[in-house]
C-alpha cells in the first residue's frame, strides 16, 4: 500500500530499530514505548485491520504469534509475563492501518488496559 507507514518501514524507506525479520514478518521497537519492552510485530503482507483477515491468512497469524513468543523469550519476558495487543479501528485505538501486534513487557500490566 503506497501511503502506509508500516509498508514503508518494510520497504526500508523509513528507518526503524528492527529486532527480527523473516520472509513473512518484521518486528521493530515502537518509537513511543509504553513499557520497557515495546515491540511491534507486523506482517509484510498489507492487511489493514483484524477485520480484513481471511481464511488464507490463518498460517500467517499463527506465525505472528509464534514470533511474539520467540521474541518474548529472547527479550527476557518469559519468566514474569508480557502482553500482546492488537487494536482495531479508531475506537479500538488503531492509529496505523496496517495490522500489527504490540509485544509489551518489563513492567506489571494493569487491567482493564484503558
Amino acid at each position: 500500500m503506497q501511503d502506509c507507514l508500516f509498508c514503508k518501514i518494510i520497504a526500508k524507506e523509513i528507518p526503524a530499530q528492527i529486532v527480527y525479520e523473516d520472509d513473512r514478518v518484521l518486528a521493530f521497537k515502537d518509537i513511543n514505548p509504553v513499557a520497557p519492552v515495546h515491540v511491534l510485530i507486523i506482517p509484510k503482507k498489507h492487511i489493514s485491520t483484524l477485520l480484513d483477515l481471511h481464511n488464507e491468512d490463518a498460517e500467517l497469524i499463527g506465525h505472528i504469534f509464534l514470533t511474539c513468543a520467540k521474541l518474548a523469550k529472547e527479550m527476557g519476558l518469559a519468566d514474569n509475563g508480557f502482553r500482546v495487543v492488537s487494536n482495531c479501528k479508531e475506537e479500538g485505538g488503531q492509529t496505523v492501518f496496517h495490522l500489527h501486534f504490540h509485544l509489551l513487557g518489563g513492567r506489571p500490566m494493569e487491567w482493564p488496559p484503558g
